[in-house]
């Protein structure tokens, strides 16, 4: 098995060391209780009643995103209604704004619903968009089993919640 190093990867884990970002409380995931004064920092792109968007410190391509409830569970099947519904609005939201900043030509969304389905967060249920080009696997994931990505990921978090706070004013508006 070859191994790529990413020491990048090392600022995120000992972020939780500091008084700053403490490490979630046992039971607790990495998705709880963010504090609004950290979104910024923490890529908060918005928030609901009952759930919030944020970039993937990790994308599997340039945008890539969750929408996260503020309950934590592992089951969709806790979901009340009105958090569902929210869901599917905010991921709304955000599919427009990355149509807007990144000009997709599709997206891959859904949930990893258990460790064995891959979910790295498996107590707490969230929903990935990922934006999609056409040829956007190309030999690096395929051959070298890498990922290239090309954009900045403050850059990205900028462009989408400029994009995010726009629409969610002409929805207002309107």
């Amino acid at each position: 098995m070859q191994r790529m190093y990413s020491p990048w990867r090392e600022v995120y884990m000992d972020s939780f060391k500091d008084e700053k970002h403490p490490k979630p409380e046992k039971g607790k995931s990495v998705f709880a209780d963010i504090p609004p004064e950290q979104d910024e920092e923490r890529y908060v792109l918005t928030r609901g009643e009952y759930c919030f968007a944020i970039l993937n410190l990790y994308p599997y391509n340039c945008g890539h995103l969750m929408v996260i409830p503020y309950r934590q569970t592992p089951e969709f099947s806790d979901l009340d209604d009105k958090t569902m519904l929210e869901i599917m609005q905010i991921s709304d939201l955000c599919m427009r704004a990355l149509k807007i900043t990144h000009k997709p030509q599709g997206f891959n969304f859904g949930a990893n619903l258990g460790k064995v389905a891959g979910g790295s967060v498996d107590t707490h249920i969230h929903f990935h968009i990922v934006p999609r080009w056409e040829g956007d696997t190309n030999f690096m994931p395929v051959l070298g089993e890498t990922k290239v990505l090309s954009n900045d990921l403050r850059r990205t978090y900028v462009q989408l919640k400029e994009a995010i706070d726009k629409l969610k004013s002409e929805q207002k508006a309107s």
